[in-house]
């Protein structure tokens, strides 16, 4: 479900990057701050438990930020 969520987030945010470029920005840095804090809370566990729970949300923030600048470079790139 968390997965479908993310990859929904992700093509909503490259086609927003892509048509409307500056104004995309703002989504994707709220996006990685939620994320941000979820990897927080997860990497406040003890050891390798604490880098288990977080890593699902770096990686997940990761792929927000790819993108938005896949979209943003595709944007720069086309003819028109």
């Amino acid at each position: 479900m968390v997965i479908v969520a993310i990859v929904a987030v992700c093509a909503v945010l490259l086609v927003l990057a892509f048509l409307l470029p500056r104004l995309s920005r703002h989504p994707q840095r709220g996006t990685q701050r939620a994320l941000g804090i979820g990897s927080r809370a997860g990497s406040s566990a003890p050891g390798a438990l604490g880098r288990l729970l977080s890593k699902p949300f770096r990686s997940s923030s990761r792929a927000v930020g790819r993108s938005g600048s896949a979209g943003r470079r595709a944007r720069s790139r086309s003819p028109f």
